[in-house]
């Protein structure tokens, strides 16, 4: 009797070594589904990025509005018969708080902008 208990323990013992250790076991099934997790938000965030791409790129194709602003923002173009103004703070003026800078203005300069010759 007690050859045949000490034998089916070594059984289910061999039994359960896949199910804890081997190739399809518990720890790698979390292990994946953790991977998949991860993939599934590196690939939302992707996806939200593309749709925000595709919008700008919808923007640039149709309007006109789109390519103004960039133009403005990161070449710093202005339009014929406008008049660009650049506010520049003092040193003394930047390195007072906020509270002070918002009670008093401060200084603008007005660039006028070159006339395109004809």
């Amino acid at each position: 009797m007690r050859k045949l208990t000490v034998v089916l323990v070594v059984l289910i013992a061999l039994l359960q070594y896949p199910l804890w250790l081997g190739k399809g076991s518990w720890l790698r099934v979390w292990q994946y589904s953790q991977q998949i997790e991860a993939h599934q938000k590196r690939n939302d965030y992707y996806r939200q990025r593309n749709e925000t791409l595709r919008a700008e790129v919808r923007d640039l194709k149709q309007g006109q509005s789109a390519i103004e602003e960039r133009a403005r923002s990161e070449l710093g173009l202005v339009k014929q018969d406008e008049v660009f103004f650049q506010v520049i703070q003092n040193k003394s003026s930047a390195s007072k708080s906020q509270t002070d800078a918002a009670a008093k203005p401060a200084d603008a300069v007005p660039v006028i902008p070159a006339q395109p010759s004809q």
